[in-house]
């Protein structure tokens, strides 16, 4: 009897857990319905979680997975060209401390807990470093590749779309959908994205049918799909959509898509509507900033909802584009939490946890 217990416990604390890691597993299906898998008993891990094998490395030791940090950071710009061997050189360790400043972490040039934590959690695919000018801490002022004020930045060169340009036209790509969401839904949940930001901004969206012809086109796409940033699967790069005036906005086909957490169990859930929202950011000319919480903030945890737009990115796109006229600022907060589901999964298993903790407290 004390060793069920035991098993008990354990599994009551992964049940409730669920929604707080980032990392897949597997686990036999004894759950009653509606309960989710617990996190940390999945086996199939995004394409960063062997960074965990990194904790406490410091510059001179030599790992095993070091090569994919390498390029890890030499995709975020981190690192330009790394050597890609197993040593942990000056360069990784001053790409670690830039990351570190980046988002917000103790700057120390090692892979501490926490840092491994952020690396491995879900990102968008633009770099967060350009031409070797960090885009996310640098708060002021011009050089000759970004222009930063405040918190939030722009693409080299600050582009935007044009003055002639102020009724944009979005579609979806017939070949590139993905079953799990109707297109119905798909339409709904991408369109009050756009509106999020057409609410701050001069600036109106509207779907279309003509593909073609669109001004932005938007597709779920797996792998190498022609442009040059390949998906990597499952809770890696989520998206990337790229500066005005190209309109290109691609999802990883291959992420466990939602359009409500509250009703998807799965551990690797990711809400479309975030996601939609950060990366339209992108395509008015945001780049990524260090204020967590706001939209255009790089990574998002699976099971995490955000889709407020926050004062900064509000400042930041109405410094490329100006304000709405209607727009009194009241639907923008200060500040934003990331929304967690995991209180909705707690809820939707109460029942049968309650009558577990019940039988562990006998």
């Amino acid at each position: 009897m004390p060793l069920l217990k035991l098993v008990l416990i354990v599994f009551f604390c992964a049940t409730i857990c669920e929604g707080f890691y980032p990392k897949k597993f597997s686990f036999p299906n004894v759950l009653p319905p509606g309960v989710p898998v617990p996190p940390f008993f999945n086996t199939s891990a995004g394409p960063w979680d062997c960074f965990k094998n990194l904790t406490d490395a410091h510059r001179g030791v030599r790992m095993n997975d070091m090569p994919t940090l390498k390029q890890y950071f030499q995709n975020f710009g981190y690192l330009s060209a790394p050597n890609l061997t197993d040593n942990f050189d000056d360069n990784v360790e001053t790409a670690v401390k830039t990351y570190q400043r980046n988002f917000g972490l103790n700057v120390t040039g090692k892979l501490d807990e926490e840092t491994v934590a952020q690396l491995m959690t879900p990102r968008c695919g633009r770099e967060d470093v350009i031409n070797g000018t960090s885009v996310m801490w640098k708060k002021n002022g011009t050089n000759g590749f970004l222009h930063a004020v405040k918190h939030y930045t722009f693409f080299p060169g600050n582009p935007r779309w044009s003055v002639l340009k102020r009724s944009l036209t979005y579609a979806f790509d017939p070949d590139n959908e993905v079953s799990e969401i109707t297109m119905a839904d798909m339409k709904t949940v991408i369109g009050r994205s756009f509106q999020r930001w057409a609410d701050v901004i001069p600036i109106t969206f509207t779907e279309t049918d003509d593909f073609s012809n669109a001004d932005i086109k938007i597709g779920y796409f797996n792998k190498d799909h022609g442009d040059g940033e390949p998906f990597d699967g499952p809770l890696g790069v989520l998206a990337h959509s790229f500066s005005p005036e190209d309109g290109r906005f691609h999802l990883d086909a291959a992420e466990s898509w939602t359009i409500d957490l509250s009703s998807d169990s799965s551990s690797t859930a990711i809400d479309l509507e975030s996601i939609a929202t950060h990366e339209i950011g992108h395509l008015l000319g945001l780049g990524h900033t260090s204020v967590q919480g706001a939209i255009m903030y790089p990574s998002i945890a699976p099971r995490v909802r955000r889709v407020d737009l926050t004062e900064d990115d509000v400042a930041g796109v109405q410094y490329l584009y100006g304000s709405n006229p209607n727009y009194n600022g009241s639907a923008v907060a200060t500040t934003q939490q990331d929304t967690s589901s995991a209180s909705s999964v707690i809820s939707s298993a109460s029942p049968f946890l309650l009558l577990l903790l019940s039988f562990l407290l006998l």
